[in-house]
């Protein structure tokens, strides 16, 4: 596990200069607004809406002694909620909505590394519709997993002492999903959903170690928003065409094996 989640955290290296020397800028304009606009709406819904869950989280309150102290409580905790919720519905809509500009960029990389995989691995041809509603159904279903999951760790990351490890586990489960969902836009172009799936959970570890970085991202102001899909795609693409190339005992001659700098 721990040498899969270096292994995701690597696939990060020169991704900058790989964007470049492919021209995947053009493929990331409407994903890279798609994730401004979307994270724009979840900082207004924190801030409209943090009041009015503090005022109902308050009202549990019953006693007059204590009850300013405890709304200062109920507005952290209405704010952290409603942030924690929005994060998690921003990257899933992020990558769901994006899923038609970043299976291009997974194939172009794939082309690039590998030009001759298409003929040894098994290929699935696609329209933009079909990626689409693949991108929204994994993307629920993952929704649906990690809500699941990490709202008890969070409300279990409250205990005194211990809280702290809770807090780092949900981190930890934040990352893989994001991950997956980074994942599955090369996936899709090969495996059926079930396979996928199947896949994502043989490696949880690379799946972790491309969220992480896809999750730090996101907490640089404005720059991380509009950059963490661009590379996170570019990374995710690079390590799972390797694993499943791996998994398929490819012998592919040296010339198709990655070289960033290869001409």
């Amino acid at each position: 596990m721990f040498k899969n989640i270096i292994k995701g955290l690597k696939a990060y290296a020169d991704g900058f200069s790989l964007i470049g020397k492919l021209k995947l800028w053009q493929f990331f304009l409407v994903p890279m607004a798609i994730s401004f606009l979307i994270a724009g709406l979840v900082g207004l819904a924190a801030y409209g809406l943090s009041d009015n869950l503090a005022n109902l989280i308050s009202k549990l309150w019953i006693w007059e002694w204590g009850k300013e102290g405890f709304y200062t409580v109920a507005e952290w905790i209405s704010g952290l909620s409603i942030i924690l919720i929005g994060f998690i519905l921003y990257k899933h809509l992020v990558m769901a909505l994006s899923a038609p500009f970043m299976s291009p960029v997974s194939e172009r990389i794939e082309k690039h590394f590998y030009p001759h995989a298409r003929h040894h691995v098994k290929h699935r041809d696609t329209t933009n519709m079909q990626q689409l509603w693949r991108g929204l159904r994994i993307n629920l279903r993952n929704i649906a997993y990690e809500f699941a999951i990490t709202i008890p760790l969070l409300l279990l990351s409250f205990i005194p002492v211990v809280g702290f490890v809770f807090t780092v586990i949900a981190f930890i489960v934040q990352a893989y999903y994001a991950g997956f969902g980074n994942i599955d836009y090369t996936l899709e172009r090969h495996f059926t959903y079930r396979d996928s799936v199947n896949f994502v959970k043989r490696h949880r570890g690379i799946a972790i170690g491309i969220g992480i970085v896809f999750m730090g991202m996101l907490f640089i102001p404005i720059i991380g928003v509009i950059l963490v899909l661009p590379f996170s795609v570019t990374a995710a693409s690079r390590v799972t065409l390797e694993q499943m190339i791996t998994e398929e005992n490819l012998e592919l001659p040296d010339t198709h094996k990655p070289q960033i700098n290869a001409q």
